[in-house]
């Protein structure tokens, strides 16, 4: 394709996901918007551009130069929706705001603002259509797309929402969003110290007691032979590719089964009201009669499982110094009895932002209650931390990594490739070569920046937090580069009529409120 010559201001520009994209297409950026130091240094480092081409903070610029194209990857901050709903001269100080006043105020032939999915969530909806509102209020047609990285260049699962807008409605129609790339990049594609060959090399197939071929699952990120492509550390859910404490402690056949007893029955409804709830022993004696205190208590010891106070009886004796929470809690009880659960999904308690344990423990240390019930729950109970530090391990056959974040996670990939003949093999193997040989690890900025569409030697700061955070804050370049490239398809920057009108406000008049 010949480059298209057109103009672009860059809004939250981070560290030039936009920038670079449609420089490829020809672009040439006149201004951008940015105040993360880390981000503008690296921004002006890679770009090789001058500080004063930053327009600084949004809520402080007052108008922005004739462009083509205005991008912004807006923060997905918490917002109110109508701001105080006196027209675009006065909803400054709230990000969206800020970015549909400048681009009424600029009025360039058409636009490119990203956020995260949950913009399109149901109890988000009636943001979006204020900010729908708020763009058609402005004189543009715009539209969203809900697009996966995946789909368009990066081996990353990344789920974000892109709304595309047009001055003029015939360019809007002209718009066609490209179809998913049939070539995807695989995770094996950008680690760096892999033999991709090994990557295109078929596997043992997974077979039947009979000798067949099972065939594959749609939950296996490549599908491949029927196994997934990455094994999951924690304890509250189970499946071919799990790995729980249980498996990685040293433990016996038996104490294995009475962990199994716990995660097949404590998301039942008759051991709570919780989507998670802990068994008491005499819950798993009805289960297992042969389950023994001692048992119990060796899996705590060795930090598989933790006891928890379930409920409480009220004491009898008047305590006069309570707190207004304490009072409030012990007015919750039911025949003298405080249960947690019931304290877990009590709506007032959340409004009030009552800490449950603190304030219980306060009750016990005034003698006001007294715990007559202990449960017993597996000791990690948070699926996104894992576990031991290792929340999921990768392999290069993956199509795909999870969603690069600012914060980093516990997800690690490994260069081993494993062949089994069935699942008990294939996680026996995973087990004793890849986790108990350390045979993993997190994955390299060269591999980030690849993960994300950038170069792999792109600049970034030496420490991990610091370049985690502008990488995982950034847009996919490949995803803006095909969209980029669509608008410059539907001719909008042939365009001539109108353009003398850039830059030049219309006064709207005052927006709806939703």
């Amino acid at each position: 394709m010949s480059k298209s010559k057109f103009t672009f201001i860059d809004l939250f520009a981070g560290i030039g996901g936009f920038r670079m994209a449609l420089d490829n297409l020809g672009g040439k950026c006149i201004n951008f918007s940015e105040i993360n130091n880390d981000a503008i240094n690296t921004y002006c480092t890679n770009f090789n551009e001058g500080a004063e081409h930053n327009l600084g903070d949004i809520t402080k610029i007052k108008a922005l130069p004739s462009h083509n194209l205005l991008t912004a990857g807006v923060p997905c901050q918490s917002w109110s929706i109508a701001g105080r709903n006196l027209g675009f001269d006065d909803d400054r100080g709230q990000l969206w705001n800020d970015t549909i006043y400048l681009l009424n105020q600029s009025k360039p032939d058409a636009f490119i603002f990203e956020n995260v999915k949950g913009l399109v969530d149901p109890r988000n909806k009636e943001a979006l259509l204020y900010i729908l509102q708020r763009i058609k209020e402005a004189g543009y047609f715009a539209n969203y797309y809900v697009l996966n990285s995946f789909n368009y260049g990066v081996p990353q699962n990344r789920i974000r929402i892109y709304i595309i807008g047009f001055r003029e409605k015939k360019f809007a129609d002209n718009f066609k969003l490209p179809a998913p790339l049939e070539k995807k990049i695989r995770l094996g594609d950008i680690i760096t110290d892999f033999d991709n060959s090994i990557h295109v090399e078929e596997d043992v197939a997974q077979r039947d007691l009979f000798g067949n071929i099972v065939g594959k699952r749609s939950m296996s990120l490549s599908s491949r032979n029927g196994f997934n492509d990455y094994f999951l550390f924690n304890d509250l859910r189970n499946g071919h590719s799990t790995v729980h404490s249980w498996d990685i402690i040293d433990t016996t056949d038996r104490e294995k089964e009475i962990c199994y007893l716990l995660l097949k029955n404590r998301r039942k409804s008759a051991y709570g009201c919780l989507d998670g709830n802990p068994l008491a022993l005499k819950h798993f004696q009805k289960l297992d009669s042969s389950v023994t205190k001692n048992e119990i208590d060796e899996l705590v010891a060795k930090g598989i499982l933790k006891p928890e106070e379930y409920s409480f009886r009220i004491n009898d004796s008047k305590i006069d110094d309570l707190t207004e929470d304490e009072e409030f809690l012990l007015s919750l009880t039911s025949n003298d009895v405080l249960v947690v659960d019931s304290l877990k999904i009590n709506r007032e308690i959340k409004k009030k932002k009552i800490s449950i344990s603190k304030t219980l423990k306060q009750l016990i240390d005034k003698e006001a209650i007294s715990c007559i019930e202990i449960r017993y729950d597996f000791k990690n109970t948070k699926i996104s931390t894992g576990l031991f530090g290792v929340n999921r391990i990768f392999l290069p056959t993956s199509n795909i990594f999870p969603t690069l974040v600012a914060s980093d996670t516990n997800d690690f990939i490994t260069t081993k490739v494993i062949s089994a003949n069935d699942e008990d093999e294939y996680k026996e193997r995973f087990i004793n070569e890849i986790y108990k040989t350390g045979e993993y690890r997190r994955i390299s900025k060269e591999e980030a920046c690849l993960i994300q569409g950038f170069p792999a030697n792109y600049i970034l700061p030496e420490s991990r937090a610091r370049w985690m955070k502008l990488i995982g804050n950034s847009v996919s370049v490949p995803v803006i580069e095909i969209i980029g490239k669509a608008i410059v398809e539907t001719g909008v920057f042939e365009h001539k009529a109108n353009k003398s009108n850039r830059g030049k406000t219309k006064p709207l008049e005052h927006p709806v409120a939703l």
